[in-house]
């Protein structure tokens, strides 16, 4: 590489890391959750509002909302809203074996026409007569009309609804959302055993349960311990504009608006760009995009991840910190042929996501520790401190689950012990394999402890009082509060990344991986 490019290659990364450094010192440590409304029936309406972008842009959108109000999940959300158009649309959260209704109301623009929902993977019957019409792919709602559609939830999983007329304008404005169907008999599996612990030590922690349900399928290889609903969309802000410009005509259904070529500039999680993404779920500053994308779990944790791609573009999203195990796609589990009752299901292991328009996937991703080849808790037998001492017994599998109530629950103890640095400070032990880089250069930030060691002791007895490498409490918050490690999720489309072509932005979250003593609250 010639010097010059190499100069321009140091000075992106320094950007990079800079840019990226700044918006998590700027955002709040709030979680995700799979919000949404229960069923099972539904009153929505579509309508025209504005979804706002972090570059200041207001998008003159439609989607669907609430009539009146429904009854919210996960229960321990108590902020919950549901106003009268939101991107996505609500997700509405049904048990397996239930009769669906889902009554919509077209309040669109007269000169956008008729409107529907399809509901991909169901067998649905649609009301006829005043307000309605017959239209390519199912019964419409006439401007100011309403359509029922009812069906029965047969099977679990999670899947997409969006428009059924004129899906290439519809969709792009904003009309999709998500349903999540939970399985009507959970296995026993999945409420005992390590599934167990793991609720007891959330508990001890003072940790509320924000799941839905125990198990995202009436399948022991499909038991879960947190949950988070991903939806992937994308905006051509020029058939927005040119949408608004005919939403005054008052002839019925007469909008033509050129959907080609297509040229997106915003890249939406759950409908908010990075970092709007990580705000609170039902933040008041984003009436209508009231769904957030921030995961958070613990190492040990079985978290599903549901994920949905909305849009009309192909996202690969990449999950740092470890592959993603498929459990189904579009309610459909992976069985194995040879034994279908076998708890390791036969789906892939996944580097990336690949979010294909109308594609919903359920999977499973996890992070112990294991394959650091270090302690990621800073043990340090010959340390004064009690929690440095802290002991590791391995159960069949290798961890430490013995103790729920430990910090160091579901540590991998074939490190327990092992020093990572040659050179340490505080009172974290030596002889390692690593000798960490200067601080100048050295990332951190407020889910960063500024040391490779989980929680907030581990990280002061890593620093020490006379440490050159500082805790995030320098800069953003105390070093006794959170200190975890922080994987980039994103898109490996680098553009996707952007937001207006400005970077970071776009399809970016934050995994945050917290040791025990840090309570996630997911009720924001």
């Amino acid at each position: 590489m010639r010097v010059m490019n190499m100069t321009k290659a140091i000075s992106k990364t320094q950007l990079f890391l800079a840019i990226v450094l700044t918006a998590l010192l700027l955002a709040p440590a709030v979680f995700a959750a799979a919000p949404g409304i229960t069923g099972p029936n539904f009153n929505l309406t579509a309508r025209a509002e504005y979804v706002t972008q972090p570059d200041g842009s207001a998008i003159y959108s439609w989607g669907y909302g609430c009539v009146g109000t429904p009854a919210f999940a996960p229960s321990a959300i108590t902020n919950a809203f549901c106003t009268n158009m939101q991107v996505p649309g609500p997700t509405l959260i049904v048990t397996q074996g239930q009769t669906v209704t889902v009554n919509l109301t077209n309040n669109l623009p007269v000169a956008a026409g008729n409107t529907s929902i399809l509901f991909p993977g169901f067998n649905v019957t649609s009301s006829t007569g005043a307000g309605t019409q017959r239209g390519l792919l199912t019964q419409e709602a006439i401007p100011g009309g309403t359509v029922s559609y009812t069906f029965t939830a047969t099977t679990p999983g999670t899947r997409a609804y969006y428009s059924g007329t004129q899906g290439d304008l519809q969709m792009e404005m904003g009309l999709y959302g998500a349903i999540i169907v939970l399985p009507s008999t959970i296995p026993t599996e999945c409420t005992s055993g390590i599934h167990t612990s793991n609720a007891a030590a959330q508990a001890n922690w003072g940790e509320s349960n924000f799941r839905l349900a125990a198990a995202a399928y009436n399948h022991p290889g499909a038991c879960y311990d947190r949950e988070y609903l991903f939806q992937f969309s994308e905006i051509d802000p020029r058939i927005h504009t040119e949408a608004l410009k005919q939403s005054t005509r008052t002839c019925t259904g007469c909008m033509t608006v050129a959907t080609e070529p297509y040229v997106p500039a915003y890249f939406m999680i759950n409908g908010r760009s990075m970092p709007d993404d990580m705000d609170p779920n039902y933040a008041p500053q984003f009436p209508h995009q009231p769904y957030n994308g921030n995961p958070h779990m613990h190492p040990g944790e079985l978290v599903l991840l549901r994920i949905i791609g909305q849009g009309r573009w192909q996202h690969p999203f990449h999950e740092h910190g470890n592959h993603v195990r498929v459990l189904a796609r579009d309610g459909n589990l992976i069985l194995s042929t040879t034994s279908p009752t076998d708890p390791n299901l036969a789906g892939p292991l996944l580097f990336t996501t690949t979010t294909t328009p109308g594609l919903a996937i359920d999977g499973i991703y996890y992070w112990t520790g294991r394959g650091l080849n270090w302690d990621p808790y800073g043990h340090n037998p010959a340390s004064a401190d009690p929690m440095a001492k802290l002991p590791c017994t391995p159960d069949a599998n290798g961890y430490n689950t013995g103790n729920p109530t430990a910090i160091n629950y579901f540590e991998w103890c074939q490190d327990h012990n092992k020093p990572l640095q040659t050179t340490p400070t505080g009172d974290v032990a030596g002889g390692g394999p690593a000798t960490l880089p200067d601080p100048n250069i050295f990332a951190n930030g407020p889910w960063y402890g500024g040391s490779p060691y989980l929680g907030p002791n581990a990280t002061v007895r890593a620093v020490g009082s006379t440490g050159t490498t500082p805790p995030s409490g320098t800069v953003a918050n105390s070093p006794t509060d959170e200190a975890g490690f922080a994987f980039m999720w994103h898109s490996h489309n680098e553009r996707e990344i952007t937001t207006n072509n400005i970077f970071p932005g776009g399809m970016l979250m934050m995994m945050l991986v917290d040791s025990r003593e840090f309570v996630i609250n997911e009720s924001n």
